[in-house]
């Protein structure tokens, strides 16, 4: 009697998902996507001006109108579209948040790789100047900026990438540290590699992942501290439009016309958590402890 022959499958090869599957399939990192990318959608168009009203005409004929189906959020004091200006202002605290955050993750990032790869008096140097920069409050440190250059989104751009600087500076510089004592990176200088293809091959891949995911988060940050500065009459000023600057002129109608003040107030809660849920499905998908096949 012939033995019966097994047949085995073999297994198939899984793969290794990308990163936006990987994002996608995380629950806080599809929301954040989707809630992100709708504000954001609404911030390009008041950037190309795809708007039902003017944000700057007024028409008095139509002042403090409430939410209607030819005024989505109903109109303000001086009978401008709220919607439309949500929308410009949406645009403004963006343009200021990334601006500010890149500047800052780009150069915090470089200071942080440089510094930790080097060691010696140059890290100690940069350690103890962050320090001291993580000494004054965000807002604090924001108001003295602007203090000294003036008011506008530019000065406030300029304001929150110094404040976020040292936050990118210490995010690069701890996978630096860890990195340049590892295994193969000793091997590398042995082998007689310079610092520019060790850096450029070993450290900077490590720290990417922690400096993306502090950047979804430094976004939300800098909208609300964008938003805390124009609040203040610091930030971006009149005629234009911000979220900030319509939050403190909506408060003085919260009790008679609070959609006012409801709807800036709504979409800086929706963006931040978007932003937030983002950051946090990133750090999901790039962490590779959660990621083992």
């Amino acid at each position: 009697m012939t033995a019966p022959v097994i047949l085995e499958t073999a297994p198939r090869a899984t793969g290794r998902r990308g990163v936006p599957h990987r994002l996608w399939a995380d629950r806080n990192g599809r929301i954040g996507v989707v809630v992100t990318a709708v504000v954001v959608l609404g911030g390009l168009a008041g950037l190309l001006g795809l708007l039902p009203y003017d944000t700057v005409a007024q028409d008095v004929a139509v002042r403090l109108k409430p939410p209607s189906a030819s005024h989505l959020f109903g109109t303000d004091q001086f009978g401008r579209d709220v919607f439309s200006r949500v929308l410009s202002g949406v645009f403004a605290s963006l343009r200021v948040a990334v601006v500010s955050v890149a500047a800052a993750g780009v150069l915090g990032t470089a200071i942080g790789v440089v510094s930790g790869y080097a060691g010696g008096w140059a890290d100690a140097i940069v350690g103890r100047l962050t320090d001291v920069l993580f000494a004054f409050p965000a807002i604090l440190l924001a108001l003295t900026v602007i203090s000294a250059l003036g008011r506008g989104w530019a000065d406030t751009t300029l304001a929150i990438a110094i404040v976020y600087l040292p936050i990118f500076i210490r995010t690069a510089r701890g996978p630096t540290l860890t990195v340049r004592n590892a295994e193969y990176v000793k091997a590398g200088r042995v082998l007689g590699f310079g610092s520019p293809r060790l850096v450029g091959r070993h450290v900077l891949p490590n720290v990417a992942a922690p400096v993306l995911v502090q950047t979804t988060l430094a976004l939300s940050w800098a909208v609300l501290t964008e938003s805390a500065l124009s609040f203040l009459g610091l930030g971006t000023q009149p005629p234009q439009s911000s979220l900030g600057l319509m939050v403190a002129d909506g408060r003085t109608y919260l009790t008679t016309e609070p959609w006012l003040l409801v709807a800036p107030s709504a979409v800086i809660v929706v963006l931040v958590i978007g932003l937030n849920l983002l950051g946090d499905g990133l750090r999901a998908a790039l962490d590779p402890a959660e990621n083992r096949p």
